[in-house]
């Protein structure tokens, strides 16, 4: 949707100069299919994880990345838990995967998936996002198999380590407003288990094969990672100019989500998401104000409509979500403070 010349939006990629360099470089190369820069790009993902290099697979989208780390893990016929207030990627790619959906309230007082609810749904496996940034908890004995979806929280750390391994396999989303882009689209598979992993890249390369088994085109091009490498270059500033952002919104005493968190938890700030008892009328005196800001997850929007899940079910109907990215000024989120507050 267009917006109006002079608003602020809700949310915008923030790209550059050296994003174009390594853009137009690769063109210039000769060479823009999956190459060189796809691998050096999931090397660098895997020092930012501390991984071992080769424990990372960027393919076309974070929906892909799904997709494979569930073909991995055998989810065909499984049942696969999944929270009930995410994202439309998650079912979709259970159901290509024909595994069967098992709908999951949210922890009470949290945007993440209740796990333990998903202990007692009898699951094989469990996609697990942290959502807006707030890391999910994930005790270690649970009885099934976790993935663990860093769509929303690449960076967020807990004692010190960043998540996204704590579970048999990791997925990453690169679209345009996650916390870093490779231009528009994109993702990646990650786990230290190095069967897991190698078959997810085995199923990505797809051409010139010497067997019948089925793959698909899941490949990203080098010059999407090469914009991906620059961008993740400047994650860490990206995540600093983001929490600063939050800060503003926290000091003018807005009830955001994971502004108080344990002191092991390191949040990345992909949302400022604001509890609001009447978030209608804040979004439209935003709009009047020439501010874009959003409902994070409408209820018409949750994965299930059938069943009764009251956590989500309160949090779509008292929720905004409100202009943070590190294109956005100091002076903007001022702004924002100022007029979100009369409804805190």
């Amino acid at each position: 949707m267009a917006l109006k010349v002079g608003m602020i939006p809700h949310n915008l990629p923030t790209l550059g100069l050296e994003e174009q360099a390594a853009a137009a470089q690769t063109l210039a190369s000769g060479w823009v299919a999956q190459g060189p820069e796809v691998e050096a790009f999931e090397n660098e993902l895997c020092q930012f994880l501390d991984l071992p290099s080769g424990h990372a697979v960027a393919v076309s989208s974070g929906s892909a990345a799904l997709f494979l780390a569930l073909w991995a893990l055998g989810g065909k016929n499984k049942r696969v838990g999944l929270p009930v207030y995410a994202c439309a990627a998650l079912r979709n790619a259970v159901g290509l995967i024909d595994g069967k959906c098992v709908y999951l309230d949210c922890e009470e007082g949290s945007p993440n998936v209740d796990v333990s609810a998903a202990i007692r749904a009898d699951i094989g496996i469990l996609i697990a996002p942290s959502m807006f940034g707030i890391p999910a908890d994930l005790p270690e004995s649970r009885g099934f198999l976790v993935i663990e979806d860093l769509a929303q929280s690449l960076g967020a750390m807990i004692a010190g380590k960043r998540i996204g391994l704590r579970g048999e396999i990791g997925i990453c989303s690169f679209y345009a407003t996650k916390l870093m882009t490779t231009g528009g689209q994109g993702g990646a598979v990650i786990s230290r288990d190095r069967v897991l992993i190698e078959k997810v890249r085995d199923y990505r390369e797809f051409d010139c094969r010497d067997d019948t088994k089925l793959r698909f085109n899941f490949q990203i091009t080098d010059m999407q990672a090469a914009v991906g490498r620059v961008q993740l270059g400047k994650l860490p500033t990206f995540l600093e100019q983001r929490e600063q952002l939050f800060g503003i919104y926290h000091e003018a005493s807005l009830d955001l989500l994971g502004a108080t968190v344990a002191e092991a938890i390191r949040p990345v700030r992909y949302r400022a998401v604001m509890r609001c008892a009447e978030p209608m009328r804040l979004i439209e005196t935003l709009r009047q104000n020439d501010i874009c800001a959003i409902v994070p997850v409408e209820r018409w929007e949750l994965l299930d409509m059938h069943e009764n899940y009251p956590v989500a079910d309160r949090l779509t109907g008292a929720t905004i979500s409100l202009p943070i990215y590190p294109a956005l000024a100091a002076s903007d989120a001022q702004k924002v403070a100022s007029i979100a507050k009369y409804f805190a």
